[in-house]
């Protein structure tokens, strides 16, 4: 069984926009932040935007940046978002009804896991993207002590402009 990385992927997306300021991104500068195709972004982005959390623009000067303020965006939205149901599910086969267990584990597990669906969404609406930032902020000092880090300024986006790919790539990599 494998875990879902879309909300993970989602915050990232949000936190690389709130690190850059006003200034719109592309898919592809946000594709290379998170190591994925640039088409996974678009599509996240897309549903990020039907949310209300980013404004998107296309064209060569488009991009897509914040909607709102980031210490009022908070991770619950950002998991609402994503239409997510739920931390865990219950099984894909119904269970056996001749089984004392199985007759009753998913009316059990319901109400378990209601309470940890809960407890997950309270905790995530106390910590918004700004959250984030502020928490990444440590992390680069640290890796600026050793020269390899990302810089804490907005990405340069006047280099990413007119298909400046390898500029692109040495503004987002580490110096």
């Amino acid at each position: 069984m494998s875990t879902n990385s879309r909300f993970a992927v989602a915050v990232h997306v949000l936190t690389l926009m709130a690190w850059s300021g006003d200034e719109p991104l592309k898919s592809e500068q946000v594709a290379e932040s998170v190591n994925t195709n640039p088409v996974v972004i678009r599509r996240m982005l897309c549903e990020l935007a039907e949310a209300g959390l980013v404004i998107s623009q296309t064209g060569s000067m488009g991009g897509s940046r914040l909607a709102g303020n980031p210490a009022e965006m908070t991770l619950l939205d950002v998991y609402q978002a994503l239409e997510y149901r739920g931390v865990f599910s219950l099984h894909r086969q119904p269970p056996s009804r001749d089984c004392p267990v199985g007759v009753n584990i998913e009316t059990v597990l319901g109400q378990v896991l209601e309470e940890v669906d809960a407890a997950v969404e309270h905790v995530l609406a106390k910590i918004t993207i700004n959250d984030v930032v502020q928490r990444l902020r440590p992390c680069v000092s640290t890796a600026e002590n050793k020269r390899n880090h990302y810089s804490r300024e907005p990405i340069a986006l006047p280099h990413l402009r007119a298909g400046a790919k390898s500029r692109r790539v040495k503004s987002l990599r580490t110096t």
